[in-house]
């Protein structure tokens, strides 16, 4: 998917929103959870609450992004959840995309196997790989990217400011040229692909520095993860944050997926979602993006 396709799924359903879909049995809906005591977890419990979130949200949002690690945890079971997962959404939604947080970030050969596995459309009988885009770590330099660069309408998400607290651990360190270390990246990476495949991850609890960021990158897309229950206010990704193609992905997951603990917890998904458009149709009217 290229970056005007992108903006015109944006259009279209008037949302920049990126449904996280975190899945953690853990906070299941409590009716679930007592069905499923005692039994061990199945790609099939994972597979029916994602299916549930996405019937409900889908026509509000224009991104889905999974969090390997809440599937890795199940091992092979995880993996044929996210397979089951994805499948439905090219099935049923092709027009969504689809990101995978990995975070991936190794030496060229290594990742030249990430790619491959995250991105390589001839591995897959349907004629479509898994997913669109994946997170990638930019810490061991160009090397590691490349290889996610060299497959057509995919793209690269480079880490550059996160919302996490430990983040001014190295992400805000002053460099000796007296750009901060996610400037540099943002710098240096942004020569490295095009606006058509390189996106960042920069944190909504961070929103007050997307003006800099946009100086640096002003075409760029950003996935903006933080919003909601992390603290993020969308009104100020969005003052700072989105240009003449919008050039956001605001993310939220636990904020919709887990909005409600018991039957009904897809409807109120939905209904969190629907909130959140809603709101994001504003502010791409103030902008005359839509």
């Amino acid at each position: 998917m290229t970056r005007d396709e992108l903006f015109a799924q944006i259009q279209k359903k008037r949302s920049f929103l990126c449904v996280g879909l975190d899945t953690d049995v853990l906070k299941f809906p409590q009716d679930i959870l007592r069905k499923n005591s005692g039994k061990p977890i199945t790609s099939d419990l994972l597979f029916k609450f994602n299916r549930d979130i996405i019937e409900a949200t889908a026509p509000y949002t224009v991104c889905y992004k999974l969090n390997l690690a809440f599937y890795e945890i199940y091992l092979g079971v995880g993996m044929n959840a996210i397979s089951e997962t994805i499948h439905y959404i090219k099935e049923n939604y092709p027009e969504i995309f689809i990101i995978a947080d990995a975070k991936r970030g190794d030496i060229k050969n290594t990742s030249e196997k990430y790619a491959k596995a995250f991105l390589d459309d001839d591995r897959y009988s349907s004629g479509s790989s898994l997913f669109d885009a994946v997170t990638l770590s930019p810490y061991m330099g160009r090397d590691t990217v490349d290889p996610f660069l060299a497959y057509k309408d995919k793209w690269a998400v480079i880490l550059a400011l996160t919302s996490n607290e430990s983040a001014k651990d190295f992400e805000t360190l002053e460099l000796a040229n007296g750009r901060k270390l996610y400037e540099q990246v943002l710098e240096t990476s942004k020569e490295w692909g095009t606006t058509d495949n390189i996106m960042y991850v920069v944190g909504a609890t961070r929103a007050e520095t997307l003006k800099g960021i946009r100086e640096i990158v002003p075409d760029h897309f950003l996935l903006v993860p933080g919003v909601g229950e992390q603290g993020g206010s969308l009104q100020e990704v969005a003052e700072y944050g989105l240009n003449e193609k919008c050039g956001l992905l605001v993310n939220s997951s636990r904020g919709i997926i887990y909005a409600d603990n018991t039957e009904r917890f897809a409807e109120a998904a939905a209904e969190k979602a629907r909130e959140i458009q809603q709101e994001m149709e504003g502010l791409l009217r103030s902008k005359g993006l839509i």
